[in-house]
């Protein structure tokens, strides 16, 4: 640093600031920045929403999306263009790079409505892009031609060089934006619109037309299933849950064939990957077939539950997503939060106003037609282009016209103008010549046809609207059905379907619980997300989650993984109050508790502890034998006591009194049966679910032991037990309780012998699924039917127009129960139409002589969330 420097130093500058050292008087001028930073936020923030990231209302198209679909339709010569020569065109209007232009003009095009793609565009099945924008083509669909474009109606602007002119809205006659949808995100908001089916756009719109109420939701090309339970109208706060469409290929095998929106193969299948990385699930392999359409292949391990993994799949992978809609537009400049449903209205009233404004123009442009050829028709037939031969002006002849005309005008809708003097005097001598009166009034009175056509549409503009759709729909809508499954989804439990793939172990005299203890006693399979209920001798009771070693207490008598809904696992339970005081005894169950929580099961006496405990997962109640200890003159030492006689309480409960003295021992005298009635369970058709929550059709009471028969259309048949986790096949028929000696009756075409076949018999194996059918690929199930007496009426095809009439069979008495695999008999060696199912014949069910069940006062709510079967219980006793 020089001396000069150091002498004269520059002034401190506050922050704040602008400063211009170029003045002309050589003195810094101070310009303040702070409402620049202001102003400039804004215009960028409104530049962004306005410019960039939001579609407007009025046509449903972001700038970018305008400006490709203008650029494509100034190219459109019915050919395909390279789609780089289209960017490089949409450049003269978008003042961006050609990148951002390519990528919205590739997602245009993969949604297979507006332009016409030729090459790899990629696929959003499984998240391929696509090929660079000079090997791939494009042209505008003819849908697009139809709806989008009206040169003579469309609001114009200029570019933002000021060289050309764009489009400030395009003239779009359909609800695009909610077909297409639309996502961006902007400053200070973000607008998410889920696409909808094309079909139940236009089937909405005339509705709207006609007043009727209406409903429209999402659907994906993905396809999927979706619950949109929750939708709230597209508004901020809804919610739509999309799941993967899973089916179980046999019992090893799970396949993928329609993924979630927002979800490809590629990011499916990572987050498979993971979550089995992770514990969460296990599986053996997984495989990719995806082509046209998806085909993922999920090999699981011998054993292992398939309708558990598809649960675990849900819960743990993007096999099921939450897509959280936003609407919000732009409308006079400004962005606007709306549903769909009136984003609909306001396209349909906007679809009907341009229909109206091509109307009119439409009706201005035939009266010129018909003014014209009405003058036209004058001047040759009347011959007034010979009142022009002798002038020589051209004032002259302007005016000799108009003389000529005015004798013969006065059926003319306007005044005739120069102009119209003119066109006349264009007319050549060989048109003059050639003239044909006749001709000239056919097409004068073709276009006053087609005038009063134009007004009667003008005046019932609403049926005129409702035809254009419904001709939209005829002529575009085949294949376009909706692909979204709409379905309400059962909430699925984690800690149910998680893979337990961790070892639970205790320490019960120090009183540790945790998964590190591998020296001390095993205790069972768990997962980090369970939650373990501990028990303790002196009659604490604490539910925690799953660690690697936690304290819980010393003397611990009971550990257990804990399902905070079961309801039916009760805890029988005696224990001394204080050190010497009374005995006694109670039944609870434990639902709703805290975590990480001491809860006093006892009296809260100091000294107390648990005599006796048993776990029933099935509510068993046991008969105990007491002992008391030789104490002064008691005369009853031993006497019986049924847990089955006490109620069924809170866990806060005292109990009722055993004894005021000394209990020496206690013994079991006789192994408990559950004291829980049966359980009712229903079947939910639309989430196709069972359940314990009178959703749906109830399918009966069922015991322990009891299990449900399953009978699909394609010949397969399965005895199962009736888990809340089980999933059912979409061509499913048949779902009832198992009666094991009801017979099952079936009417099935044998592909390999062209012959239709009566079968009965019962089912032999449980557990197991089964074909009940010949296994030839053109075999196909025709009528199944449970009924112990069945009819079944049998239509035949019409041959050499002889039409033999319908018969009626009764299925009991043409064949007899044979076994399982019996291919049963020959219906009838005639050619059938049709099989129906009729009312069975009246049939008395013998009654089924079943022990009483104790039903155990004090139990108010005998319904779960998870079938148990017969359990042992746990016995501990002291």
């Amino acid at each position: 640093m020089n001396e000069e420097q150091d002498l004269n130093p520059e002034p401190t500058k506050p922050e704040g600031h602008f400063y211009n050292n170029d003045a002309a008087d050589n003195n810094d001028t101070i310009t303040k920045v702070t409402g620049m930073y202001k102003d400039w936020f804004l215009d960028y923030a409104s530049y962004v929403i306005l410019e960039r990231a939001v579609p407007a209302i009025e046509d449903g198209f972001k700038p970018v999306q305008r400006r490709i679909m203008h650029s494509l339709k100034e190219l459109d010569d019915g050919r395909y263009n390279k789609v780089a020569n289209v960017v490089g065109h949409t450049m003269q209007y978008h003042p961006h790079g050609d990148q951002s232009i390519g990528d919205a003009m590739v997602q245009i095009g993969q949604k297979e409505l507006l332009i016409d793609c030729q090459g790899n565009w990629g696929n959003i099945l499984t998240g391929d892009g696509a090929a660079a924008s000079r090997y791939i083509e494009a042209r505008l669909s003819k849908f697009a031609l139809e709806v989008i474009y009206s040169p003579k109606i469309t609001d114009w602007g200029v570019s933002y060089d000021g060289r050309r002119a764009e489009p400030n809205n395009l003239p779009v006659k359909f609800p695009l934006l909610l077909a297409s949808g639309a996502e961006g995100i902007a400053v200070g908001l973000s607008t998410k619109v889920l696409p909808h089916n094309f079909i139940e756009l236009i089937e909405a719109s005339i509705k709207i037309l006609k007043g009727k109420p209406f409903q429209i939701f999402p659907d994906f090309q993905t396809a999927g299933i979706a619950d949109v339970s929750n939708y709230n109208d597209g508004l901020r706060g809804g919610r739509v849950r999309v799941r993967a469409k899973i089916a179980q290929l046999d019992k090893n095998t799970l396949v993928i064939t329609q993924i979630p929106f927002s979800t490809n193969t590629t990011t499916l299948i990572d987050s498979i990957l993971k979550a089995n990385e992770k514990g969460k699930i296990k599986i053996k392999k997984i495989e990719d077939n995806t082509a046209a359409e998806v085909e993922i292949l999920i090999h699981l391990y011998p054993g292992v539950s398939p309708d558990k993994i598809i649960d675990a799949l849900f819960a743990f992978t993007a096999c099921e997503t939450s897509v959280a809609p936003l609407g919000c537009v732009i409308e006079d400049n400004k962005p606007l939060f709306i549903g769909v449903t009136e984003m609909l209205k306001i396209s349909t009233e906007r679809t009907v106003g341009l229909l109206k404004s091509e109307l009119e123009i439409q009706l201005s442009e035939l009266d010129e037609q018909w003014h014209f050829l009405s003058l036209e028709r004058i001047f040759i037939e009347k011959k007034v282009y010979r009142l022009i031969e002798e002038e020589t002006t051209k004032e002259g002849v302007i005016t000799a016209i108009d003389d000529g005309l005015k004798p013969h005008i006065k059926h003319l809708k306007r005044a005739v103008t120069e102009e119209d003097i003119l066109r006349l005097t264009e007319i050549r001598i060989m048109r003059i010549s050639k003239f044909d009166s006749n001709k000239a009034k056919d097409k004068i009175e073709a276009l006053e046809g087609d005038i009063e056509q134009v007004k009667h549409d003008l005046a019932h503009l609403t049926e005129f609207a409702i035809a254009y759709f419904t001709r939209l729909k005829e002529k575009y809508g085949k294949g376009r059905e909706r692909q979204t499954e709409l379905r309400i989804f059962d909430d699925i439990e984690a800690t149910k379907v998680v893979l337990r793939n961790t070892k639970l172990y205790v320490n019960r005299e120090e009183g540790f619980v945790g998964t590190g203890l591998k020296k001390d006693e095993y205790v069972t399979d768990c997962s980090d997300i369970d939650d373990v209920i501990v028990f303790l001798r002196d009659g604490n009771m604490m539910i925690c989650k799953v660690d690697d070693k936690k304290f819980i207490g010393k003397d611990i008598i009971h550990v257990a993984i804990f399902d905070r809904s079961d309801k039916r696992t009760i805890y029988n339970m005696i224990y001394r109050d204080g050190k010497s005081g009374p005995s006694y005894i109670k039944r609870f169950n434990v639902t709703g508790v805290t975590r990480d929580k001491l809860y006093d099961l006892t009296n809260e006496t100091k000294g107390s502890q648990i005599l006796y405990f048993t776990v029933n997962p099935n509510g068993e109640a046991e008969v105990i034998t007491i002992l008391l200890r030789q104490i002064g003159t008691i005369k009853k030492l031993k006497w019986d006591l049924d847990f089955a006689t006490m109620a069924i309480k809170g866990r806060a409960s005292k109990g009722n009194l055993v004894t005021k003295y000394p209990i020496k021992k206690i013994e079991i005298k006789e192994k408990g049966i559950s004291t829980l009635l049966p359980r009712k369970i229903w079947f939910d058709d639309t989430v196709q679910k069972l359940n314990v929550d009178a959703r749906g059709e109830l399918l009966g009471e069922f015991r322990p032991n009891d299990k449900i028969l399953v009978i699909s259309q394609s010949g397969k048949l399965k005895v199962i037990i009736p888990e809340l986790t089980t999933h059912f096949d979409e061509d499913m028929v048949v779902l009832e309780k198992w009666i094991p000696k009801k017979p099952v009756s079936a009417i099935y075409y044998d592909g390999e012998k062209e012959r239709y076949y009566v079968k009965r018999f019962l089912v032999e194996t449980e557990g197991k699924e089964e074909i009940f059918i010949t296994e030839h690929s053109n075999s196909q199930l025709e009528i199944v039917s449970t009924d112990y007496r069945p009819l079944a009426e049998l239509v035949f095809t019409k041959i050499k127009g002889i039409q033999k009439e319908n018969q009626t069979v009764d299925l009991e008495a043409f064949i007899a129960v044979k076994g399982f695999k019996a291919q049963g008999n020959q219906l009838t060696a005639d050619k059938l139409k049709q099989v129906n199912l009729l009312e069975p014949l009246s049939y008395e069910i013998p009654k089924e002589i079943v022990p009483e069940e104790i039903e155990t006062p004090g139990l108010t709510d005998s319904s779960d969330e998870d079938l148990q079967m017969d359990g042992e219980g746990q016995i501990t006793l002291f």
